[in-house]
């Protein structure tokens, strides 16, 4: 099958033809380009996406992506984010494999189908001249045939009139044998000429255009091969990402499955362990005496600075309310969290602590790198003068060293905090081992009150954390009743082994050395009420005192 032959009379038909395959060819070249264009979209849109949902740094947010199911989903959007970077890929792959070249190969295919069709139309002027050339010589051999017939007619008719001279009739005869000459010449003309155009035409027809119009022929094949290419080459290039893909996706789906709910659970308890014990029983309190009543042991005085003032709660059909409910009418000020985190419950407190000293180290690690690094400069310096003064950098590097002893001295004060900590809490199974209510730094500034180490019947922790421990009692939440009670009898008596500074509402100071009377024992909660005189008595930490109990004494307990 060969254009030339089969189409050598379709020149017009196929100049549309390969015109219309170069506009298939430049819509394709757009519409791999606008896919291009949809995939960076949605490449940025994944990123965008991807960005809107990661945690922010330094935030409440990064803290909760210690859990498995957080941890799977910053998986996935990483892993999306680098699901966006193969969409890049393809929209980069596509545009220099596909787009450039196509654009390059159609201005390519423009200049050769306009060489082609230029020949062909040279072709076809070079012919058309031809056969006007021949038309020409045919219609002058046409002419002076018919000249020739009219002046042999003239002469014969001549000849025969008996009227006309003998000179007319030679003249006449002589103008009929020149029209006849030529004639005869445009004969010859036309013969040679019409020879010329058949071999001319014949060319054309069997040689020129058979040529031209293969030549067209392969151009546009080459073009439907070069589109087949382009649309293969773009499946290929979504094939060469599908294992990245693919790789992403697996990593949300390990991520997915790395999600441990018990794991989560521990967290959840770290994370808001307090450290104490629940509440044992309420003892009963007997109304039915006339005697005077004793105040019950889970009771608390709010002896300092107060006088015989004792904390009184409710109506005679209340009773006694246990003083850290939130039901009761205690009024708790919000304030700054101290720099201790004695505001916070045992356990949260030695995590705190031990975070800072972690933070702490961590620093000083930076800082002596940092030290390394000029002392190391500064040596280069000695050896070679020319890089630098080695004086320059002593003092850089004082800066440093005090910066060092500064961290160091922040960190002893708190490996202090955490050791004392820690020391306090009883060590009564791995399981509660810091489940002690005393958690108050000795050495700092206190801001707790001692309700934030005892906890309600109910088991709830009533202080909410960063709240300031002054406690205001209102007037109409006692009763008159209890104004006239009397004091706890003491059970016991005890010593003093460490300094404590009673700052908070409730406690009381003691100092090393000092015997004091013990009135309601430790509860579990690691504190014991303890009295000096008639007017000063409140809790201090059991773990600071030595108790000796008078085992006859009403309200102590016998020991087996």
């Amino acid at each position: 099958m060969s254009w030339g032959i089969e189409l050598w009379d379709q020149f017009d038909n196929l100049e549309k033809h390969t015109q219309w395959g170069i506009d298939i060819l430049e819509k394709y070249i757009k519409f791999v380009k606008e896919r291009t264009e949809i995939e960076l979209s949605y490449a940025k849109q994944l990123r965008n996406l991807s960005k809107k949902y990661q945690p922010k740094k330094n935030s409440k947010e990064e803290e909760e992506y210690r859990y498995t199911a957080c941890k799977a989903f910053l998986a996935t959007l990483n892993e999306m984010n680098d699901y966006a970077g193969q969409h890049e890929v393809i929209s980069e792959n596509m545009t220099s494999q596909i787009i450039a070249e196509l654009v390059r190969y159609v201005q390519e295919l423009k200049q050769e189908r306009k060489s082609h069709f230029h020949d062909g139309r040279k072709a076809q002027q070079h012919i058309e001249t031809c056969w006007k050339q021949l038309e020409s010589c045919k219609r002058r051999f046409e002419r002076d045939c018919k000249e020739a017939d009219r002046a042999q007619q003239y002469f014969e008719k001549m000849d025969a009139d008996i009227n006309v001279t003998k000179a007319d009739v030679e003249k006449a005869r002589q103008q009929a044998q020149t029209r006849h000459q030529m004639a005869e010449e445009s004969k010859t003309d036309y013969s040679s000429i019409l020879q010329k155009f058949n071999h001319e035409q014949h060319e054309y027809y069997h040689t020129h255009i058979p040529n031209i119009f293969q030549k067209i022929q392969e151009m546009e094949e080459r073009r439907i091969v070069r589109i087949g290419e382009s649309v293969k080459t773009y499946a290929e290039l979504d094939r060469q990402v599908i294992p990245i893909i693919g790789k992403c996706l697996d990593g949300i789906v390990k991520a997915a499955e790395s999600i441990d709910p018990k794991n989560d659970s521990q967290l959840v308890v770290e994370a808001y362990k307090s450290g104490f014990e629940p509440p044992g029983d309420i003892e009963f309190e007997d109304y039915t005496q006339p005697m005077k009543r004793t105040v019950s042991d889970n009771s608390l005085s709010n002896s300092r600075g107060e006088g015989k003032s004792e904390l009184k709660f409710g109506g005679k059909s209340k009773g006694k309310l246990w003083p850290f409910i939130k039901k009761n009418k205690l009024s708790l000020k919000l304030g700054a969290t101290p720099e201790d985190f004695s505001n916070l419950p045992p356990e949260q407190r030695r995590k705190k602590l031990q975070q800072k000293v972690d933070e702490l180290n961590k620093e000083i690690q930076k800082e002596m790198d940092q030290r390394d690094a000029i002392t190391k400069m500064k040596d280069v310096y000695v050896k070679t003068p020319q890089m630098g003064d080695p004086n320059s950098l002593d003092h850089k590097l004082a800066e440093v060293s005090q910066n060092i002893e500064k961290l160091r001295l922040e960190t002893q004060k708190f490996e202090a905090w955490l050791a004392e900590v820690e020391g306090r809490l009883p060590a009564r199974s791995d399981q509660a081992r810091r489940q002690s209510g005393m958690y108050e730094a000795q050495n700092a500034p206190s801001v707790n009150n001692c309700a934030q180490d005892r906890e309600s019947p109910d088991g709830s922790y009533t202080e909410e954390q960063s709240q300031e421990s002054e406690v205001k009692v209102l007037a109409t939440d006692f009763d008159d009743e209890f104004d006239d009670e009397e004091p706890l009898p003491a059970i016991g008596t005890c010593k003093a082994l460490y300094t404590f500074e009673g700052q908070n509402e409730g406690t009381i100071s003691v100092v090393e050395g000092e015997t004091l009377y013990v009135i309601e024992e430790d509860k579990g909660d690691g504190w014991t009420r303890i009295r000096r005189n008639e007017d000063e008595e409140g809790y201090v930490p059991t773990s600071y005192v030595e108790v000796y109990l008078d085992k006859n004494a009403k309200g102590a307990k016998t020991y087996i």
